[in-house]
């Protein structure tokens, strides 16, 4: 489906549980974790996030393995049939490289993978009673070796290659631990040790022959060489008291319950290991070649828990350490993420007493226990917390998603006992509290501010504050599975069962109770002015309400139906709807319009855009479904793979930015709305998100007073700041001292080592004079030789200067003479030239303007052309892709023929081995009938002739039977040669095919990057017109202003004629006092009012001489604006015209491109029916042979 509106995933809050060694680094700032049904690549100071989706049909994820060299990941996936991918991290995209598959050996799923040292090779361990482990030369992805490791008592659960070998494999689970080599193309057993009665839950290489593993007793089991060497009993820390590890002789039944060491790490220092819930213990290595605890490190108490001790309880699934070795990061068994910095961390380094541990061993021990030394000693070490790696996280299913209008938030519940506020713009968690009893629905408030949260005995609204979450008042609806505040936050609708009631949020009084569903309602939705609200639920109705009358507009029954949710169309006029009929409804007036038909997964969510262009479904199975409105009328979405569990809540943000989900597997999940382009949806509404915030009075004193105590500390804190910088200046006045009087005395003894060096300096200058008097007497000498010869070689020099001056002033005049000539001739040739020139360019303009009308005459040809072009090649295109379609369904029908007839003949090859078994123990019966008529031969010599011919002919018969047979196996051998050679001339076009796939693929992403360049320059475009669309609103405006200040003078003038007339009339009655003091009241109360009208029409002539300046002004801006857009447009055609060009070339290339693989696939087709063919002549040939034999049984 083109579908005009998509979606691709941006964000997500969660962790995957389940999922072995599920939390690896990449890099120092990036991890990855699976999330939902994705692996996701996180980095965390950039705050972004990158998805591997997994596979469509997969059924769960079960393990992750990360490369030596960071670059490559596994991803084990059970299904129908299990498979490791793996995927190349450095691709933007994370290329899928290679499926493995366990071969001919039935997999359910592999429990663990992990690469060798050298990225090369790599293992899984698949799970179930068989406990089979298969190793790969992945990137051929070829399986070398495969070995039974467990059985239906003891199960493996980890496995692992020595980080020194590639050959050296280490496996442990439940009463298991065995090293394997791979040699001579098998694995093979080289230690196993007597653990069957231990439960070795993890274990890590710390050195080329030492393995250390943890147990869910608490204790550590050292082998060397795969033999057993040391247990270690971890204690906890309240029973230590000297803080010493104990250490005994391991035996069957001696084993403390302690905690469980449920993953260990090793690393360059030594090794890490979970002791207990929410502990990691660090242990260094020591100059003895043992190792001494140097570090706890915690899980915090979380402060927004109803039990505070809970965070610490966790148990640490997976460690994994950055590649400098800077972070240890660790994952739980709640779906949390934490992490803790080793490089700002010294640890400490006490040195362990030798011989101090020699008491806790018998004196018996045994031969292979070195008890001269301890292994591990406890030393003085600290203890430090964890932080979150990002944020705290949802452990259970999400039951309730909420957003509102006027900030960037989103309110989740889970099962959890927690209600979460996120923002989805800066991907934090901004407030986060646990209550005592589950949270079955939430509701924000459009403001931001409040909430409503549903629990099992009340509902409650709430305050969100700055630090907090405050309950305001409770309601009395028990079990509120649904709540939704209206559009304009004044109302609010909680349902109870099958009865939805309508509050007021301002007094809080029940305004309505909306009473007619025969089960209970499973969603409501208010329309946008909120005076309608639409219900669904169980009993298969769905109902819009009045919520002014409470009565029902519309109704819609479908006993047969489950209904999950339902919401409101983008314009209110329709309703949709999903429930357990797997499609999804359009109703309006009581009537279904349209549905959409599913397949088997049903819908269990449905959000529509703001916009009206696409639909939004969450279904059963976790996937997401962008259904283009209007709706279709056959199966058209596009499938998203978003969660391992169902989707429980879908949400659209107001600015038709953002699509949220909800899943039962406690993820939310954020996705951005994109068109075909890949650009964000342009949302008509205009949403200005606000940062206030609700502080309480209590509060915000409680602040204050702090200020207030914490400026007196901070007052005390400068007194005694100042008072110990006197003591440090006084302190330092002393040792400056100290230090005067001790430079003063090296100063001495310095002057005295100068006068000495002064002395010997006199000395040798004296001597150096005297030198080098000798050698200035010396060097007098050589100078005056060196003038001698030298004058001489002058005055050779200068009478070869006097020729060769003689005959440069020859070449001179010969020179100027020749220059002479050739200016001459260049003033001529000139003058030529420029005659020549202007009659050729007389020429040449005659023909351009010829040529420019030839062009503009060319362009508009071309124009049409292209549209024809286009049109022709979108109907070719839709005319290739239906021939293709219908040719790739015959390749599917004739491959599932092909599959049939194989399977019969392998059918009639072993009933054709089965009769050549029995043909065999007939040739064995008739042997021993054989010997029997001999010991009767001398008892019936008369009857000897007969029994001689019988026992001749059963002979030859037994001959033929051999020589069939010999055939047939002959002629099998045959057969088997030919698949091979064509099972390898197949992997040979299919690697012929790839590249030419390549090749396709960069020209489209070329393609893709022209149409980009398309799309920025129609946004300039888009830009100029909406520039001087509002220069032109406001040159109307300004018209408008204009004209109502002519009306307005025009209305004045008029009263002031009025005025004049009664001024007039007032005038006659000069002799009446009386009437002309009720005649001036007249006109006061007349003409009063309007003064300051009258006090403002003396600057009409300023607001027309200002009006016709702003009236030039908006004139000459779109005159310019006007021709920047013909500049614009000149150049978007010109780009245009390019862009075609090189589509042309592409798509034939694409063209060629295809009749290639055409070819390809047709020589396949030809060689798969040679194939079949020899296949059918093979399956004809025993039938014949078969009777044959039969026949002579007859006879």
């Amino acid at each position: 489906m083109a579908a005009v509106v998509a979606a691709q995933p941006h964000f997500i809050f969660g962790v995957r549980t389940g999922v072995r060694n599920n939390l690896c680094f990449v890099d120092e700032q990036t991890v990855v974790f699976p999330g939902g049904n994705s692996c996701v690549c996180f980095n965390t100071v950039q705050r972004c996030q990158r998805f591997i989706p997994g596979s469509e049909n997969s059924q769960g994820m079960r393990a992750l393995a990360i490369s030596a060299n960071r670059r490559y990941l596994a991803l084990s996936e059970c299904g129908e049939k299990a498979t490791v991918t793996v995927f190349d991290l450095q691709h933007d995209q994370g290329r899928k490289r290679k499926v493995l598959t366990a071969g001919d050996a039935l997999v359910g799923e592999f429990v663990c993978v992990a690469f060798s040292p050298d990225s090369k090779y790599l293992i899984g361990q698949a799970g179930g009673p068989d406990g089979t482990l298969v190793f790969w030369l992945w990137e051929k992805q070829k399986v070398l070796a495969t070995v039974k490791t467990g059985n239906s008592v003891n199960s493996v659960t980890q496995v692992s290659f020595s980080p020194h070998d590639n050959t050296r494999l280490c496996v442990s689970g439940s009463g298991v631990f065995k090293l394997l080599r791979y040699s001579e193309g098998a694995l093979k057993q080289s230690r196993t040790a007597k653990v069957e009665s231990v439960n070795v839950l993890c274990h890590a290489w710390v050195t080329e022959e030492r393995v250390v593993a943890g147990t869910d007793a608490g204790t550590l089991l050292v082998f060397e060489s795969g033999n057993l060497r040391r247990e270690i009993n971890v204690a906890p820390e309240a029973a230590r008291g000297d803080r010493r590890v104990e250490m005994k002789k391991i035996t069957d039944g001696d084993v403390d319950e302690g905690p469980r060491v449920t993953a260990i790490l090793s690393y360059s220092k030594g090794f890490a290991c979970s002791l207990g819930p929410g502990t990691v213990c660090l242990f260094e290595r020591d100059e003895e070649d043992g190792y001494r605890r140097s570090r706890d490190i915690r899980i915090p108490a979380d402060p927004c828990s109803n039990e505070p001790t809970s965070a610490e309880s966790q148990e640490i699934h997976t460690m994994c350490i950055s590649p400098a070795e800077e972070t240890l990061a660790v994952s739980t068994d709640r779906g949390q993420l934490y992490g803790f910095s080793l490089s700002s961390v010294e640890l400490n380094k006490v040195d362990c007493l030798p011989g101090s541990w020699q008491s806790n061993f018998p004196s018996t021990s045994a031969p292979h226990v070195d008890s001269d030394q301890p292994f591990v000693c406890d030393s003085v070490h600290q203890e430090e917390h964890f932080e979150f790696l990002s944020q705290s996280f949802h452990s259970k299913s999400i039951t309730g998603l909420s957003v509102c209008i006027r900030k960037p938030l989103v309110a989740t519940s889970s099962l959890d006992h927690s209600v979460r506020i996120w923002n989805y713009e800066t991907k934090l968690l901004e407030l986060y509290k646990e209550f005592q009893e589950e949270a079955h629905s939430v509701a924000l408030h459009p403001t931001g501010l409040f909430i409503l949260v549903g629990f099992s005995d009340k509902l409650r609204l709430m305050n969100l504050l700055i630090d907090d979450i405050r309950t305001v008042k409770e309601f009395t609806v028990r079990c509120c599975r649904e709540c939704a505040f209206s559009h304009g936050g004044h109302m609010f609708a909680a349902v109870n069962g099958n009865v939805i009631h309508i509050y007021s949020v301002t007094s809080f009084e029940n305004i309505l109770n909306l009473k007619g569903h025969n089960g209970k309602v499973r969603g409501v939705e208010w329309s946008l002015d909120d005076t309608r609200l639409v219900s669904c639920g169980t009993d298969g109705a769905v109902y819009e309400w009045n919520t002014q009358t409470g009565k029902r507009q519309s109704e819609s029954v479908l006993k047969s139906c489950s209904y999950t949710d339902v919401s409101f169309s983008s314009d209110c006029r329709t309703i949709l709807a999903v429930g357990s009929d797997l499609t999804l409804k359009e109703i309006q007036d009581c009537q279904v319009l349209r549905e959409v038909p599913a397949d088997e997964v049903a819908h269990a969510a449905v959000a529509v855009s703001h916009s009206g262009r696409v639909v939004f479904t969450g279904t059963s199975g976790g996937t997401v479904r962008a259904v283009k409105y209007p709706l279709p009328i056959q199966k058209e979405w596009i499938t998203y793979q978003a969660h391992c569990g169902a989707v429980t809540k879908m949400a659209i943000t107001f600015d038709d930015q953002f699509l949220l989900t909800a899943s039962e597997d406690g993820c939310l999940l954020m996705w951005r709305i994109i068109d075909k382009e890949g650009r964000g949806l342009k949302s008509n509404r205009q949403i200005i998100h606000t940062e206030e915030i609700l502080v309480t009075k209590s509060d915000l004193e409680e602040k204050t007073q702090n200020m207030l105590e914490l400026k007196l500390r901070l007052n005390e804190l400068q007194m005694e700041n100042e008072y110990q910088l006197r003591l440090k200046d006084m302190n330092y006045n002393e040792k400056m001292k100290e230090l005067s009087d001790k430079f003063s005395q090296q100063i001495e003894c310095l002057n005295t080592m100068l006068q000495a060096t002064k002395t010997e300096v006199e000395k040798q200058a004296r001597e150096h004079q005297e030198s080098s008097a000798e050698a200035a007497v010396k060097h007098s000498l050589e100078l005056k030789d060196l003038e001698v010869s030298y004058s001489q070689k002058l005055v050779v020099e200068y009478e070869r200067n006097q020729d060769l001056q003689h005959e440069g002033q020859r070449m001179r005049e010969d020179y100027e003479k020749q220059l002479r000539d050739a200016e001459e001739s260049k003033v001529r040739s000139l003058e030529e030239l420029t005659r020549l020139s202007e009659a050729k360019l007389q020429e040449k303009t005659q023909l351009l303007v010829q040529c420019q009308e030839d062009a503009q005459q060319q362009v508009r040809e071309f124009k049409e052309m292209m549209r024809q072009v286009e049109e022709d090649e979108k109907s070719k295109i839709h005319d290739i892709q239906i021939h293709y379609e219908k040719k790739l369904h015959t390749e599917k029908e004739a491959n599932a023929n092909l599959k049939g007839e194989t399977g019969v003949m392998t059918q009639k090859f072993h009933s054709l081995q089965r009769q050549i078994d029995d043909r065999c123990t007939d040739i064995k019966q008739l042997k021993q009938e054989r010997q029997r008529l001999l010991g009767l031969v001398r008892s019936l010599e008369s009857d000897i002739e007969d029994l001689k011919r019988q026992i001749s002919g059963h002979e030859k018969t037994n001959q033929d039977k051999d020589q069939t047979i010999s055939s047939s196996k002959k002629k099998n051998q045959e057969l088997e040669k030919l698949k091979f050679v064509l099972d390898f001339q197949l992997s040979e076009l299919k690697k012929q095919t790839e590249p030419q796939q390549d090749l396709i693929n960069e020209k489209k992403e070329h393609i893709h990057q022209l149409e980009e360049q398309l799309l920025q320059m129609e946004k300039s475009n888009t830009r100029l017109n909406l520039s001087v669309s509002e220069l032109r609103l406001k040159l109307r405006t300004r018209n408008k202003e204009a004209h109502q200040e002519t009306l307005k003078m025009k209305d004045l003038e008029t009263h002031l004629q009025r005025l004049k007339s009664d001024l007039h009339d007032c005038v006659g009655f000069l002799q009446d006092p009386r009437k002309l003091k009720e005649s001036v009241q007249t006109i006061h109360a007349r003409y009063v009012a309007q003064t300051d009208e009258v006090k403002k029409s003396g600057g009409d002539e300023d607001v027309r001489s200002a009006l016709v300046r702003q009236r030039d002004h908006q004139e000459k801006t779109v005159n310019g604006l006007k021709t920047r857009l013909a500049r614009s447009a000149e150049e978007h055609e010109r780009a245009y015209v390019k862009i075609m060009k090189e589509k042309g070339t592409l798509i034939s290339e694409i063209n060629e491109l295809r009749k290639e693989l055409h070819a390809a696939r047709t020589r396949l087709r030809d060689q798969a029916a040679q194939l079949a063919a020899l296949n059918r002549s093979d399956g004809s040939r025993p039938k014949g042979r078969r009777e044959e034999p039969e026949h002579q049984a007859d006879g």
